[in-house]
């Protein structure tokens, strides 16, 4: 009997999109000549133990507990070696991790065909801020705005649209007291974002930076209007006094009903575009859309809202689209909520080491795992079991018992029939072995 047999849909993903090569040759350089264990089989080991719930180095012995599924794992000694040298690498070994990472999401992208994130011909990053808290002098553990103590991470994640939930492209590791409008911060994360994305869409306006009101600085609006040929930006921007001024001047009549993903009219809210240079010194091309809504019953207004109804404000630089289709779009921005729910579940409840470049290592390994839990469903799972959050993963799929028949040379693992969801874990895993296999 075996424990965590539906994990093997993890580990036929790494090998199906040709992770662990990929990972095994970025790290090279920091494998020593005699060493038993390979860092990249080491790193994946940690990715996939908090891909199944783990939350420090140790947790690893999940993974070395069942050797006939996940192979040999490393003794936690040289784990806590390798992250150590990784961390006294700096950037030379994150560089090498995010390229490999990368590489290998332009393979999962083209085998996922139709259910890749850039069907549609674009891609969304939704870029934000998490705050992971800390319980201990932990380096640049820091108070945050929040009147909490911990650190200040800025994370981007592309979003996979309804029909599915999104993976990891950037995540910045900050303290505590770190601005949550820091426009330097900003930039480095969309750089980062950036990169991990296919060449082709870099240019042409083939992707949407998305924010909430904490990106609305002008440094970080310049920055992005530098490339504007190249990105499209959705950013909320902060009621001020003269948009205040200006959306009380908005006729009747150049107020448009927003709408519902489904495409009907949401009763009580309203769209309009705001004509004129409202924010003086603002980048050219920037448009300024406004909405207006009707309160929920008891929410208390703010004194930025005008005539009883709440007001919020983003600024784009998308032209030929319906005001109320960019809102809808910018509101959906929402969805990075729950990617940042998903990490919180998955490792970044808490940081678990004590250096800061341990913990940017850690963060990488976080990613790796939320890669996983983004490309397995996008590969192998359909309908609603493909928006499956990790938690949900964990509970049906990976925590599945089967039993490990060695028969004519070939082994066998057989799930429990009796358990819901055992159809598919096997529809799952014949799709994933369906696909073609690495050069």
């Amino acid at each position: 009997m075996v424990t965590q047999a539906g994990g093997m849909l993890l580990v036929e993903t790494v090998r199906k999109t040709g992770l662990d090569t990929a990972i095994s040759g970025a790290l090279t350089p920091w494998r020593k000549p005699r060493a038993v264990h390979d860092p990249g089989k080491v790193l994946l080991d940690l990715a996939l133990a908090v891909a199944l719930g783990g939350d420090c180095l140790s947790d690893v012995a999940v993974l070395r507990a069942e050797p006939a599924l996940f192979g040999p794992v490393a003794s936690d000694p040289t784990v806590s070696r390798l992250v150590d040298t990784l961390a006294g690498a700096g950037p030379r070994a994150l560089t090498a991790i995010r390229r490999a990472r990368a590489e290998v999401r332009e393979r999962a992208w083209k085998l996922a065909g139709a259910a890749a994130p850039d069907a549609g011909g674009q891609v969304i990053v939704d870029i934000d801020g998490v705050l992971v808290l800390a319980h201990s002098e932990k380096q640049d553990a820091a108070a945050t705005w929040k009147r909490t103590f911990g650190h200040h991470p800025l994370v981007a994640f592309v979003d996979h649209g309804q029909g599915g939930s999104g993976e990891p492209a950037a995540a910045l590791l900050r303290p505590g007291n770190a601005g949550s409008n820091t426009a330097a911060d900003h930039i480095t994360a969309t750089s980062l974002a950036l990169a991990q994305l296919p060449k082709r869409y870099r240019r042409g306006r083939r992707t949407l930076i998305r924010t909430d009101s904490a990106g609305g600085t002008h440094d970080f609006l310049n920055w992005l209007t530098t490339r504007g040929r190249w990105l499209s930006y959705s950013v909320g921007m902060t009621i001020t006094d003269a948009v205040h001024q200006a959306v009380l001047q908005v006729p009747a009549s150049a107020w448009t009903p927003s709408v519902e993903p489904e495409g009907q009219v949401r009763d009580g809210a309203w769209v309009a575009e705001l004509a004129g240079d409202v924010l003086k010194g603002w980048p050219n091309g920037m448009r300024l859309i406004v909405r207006k809504e009707r309160p929920h019953p008891g929410a208390q207004l703010r004194f930025t809202d005008a005539d009883g109804m709440r007001l919020t404000c983003f600024a784009t630089n998308t032209t030929g689209t319906a005001i109320a289709t960019l809102e809808l779009r910018h509101r959906q921005r929402a969805r990075a909520e729950d990617r940042i729910r998903a990490a919180r579940d998955t490792g970044l409840r808490n940081l678990p080491l004590h250096h800061t470049a341990q913990n940017q290592v850690w963060l990488e390994i976080v990613q790796i795992a939320l890669d996983l839990l983004a490309w397995m469903p996008m590969l192998a799972l359909t309908g609603t079991a493909r928006r499956w959050e990790p938690k949900r993963l964990r509970l049906r799929l990976f925590s599945a018992a089967a039993r490990l028949v060695t028969t004519g040379r070939r082994r066998i693992l057989r799930l429990a029939r009796h358990w819901p969801w055992t159809d598919v874990i096997t529809t799952a895993f014949s799709r994933l072995q369906a696909l073609p296999n690495p050069d």
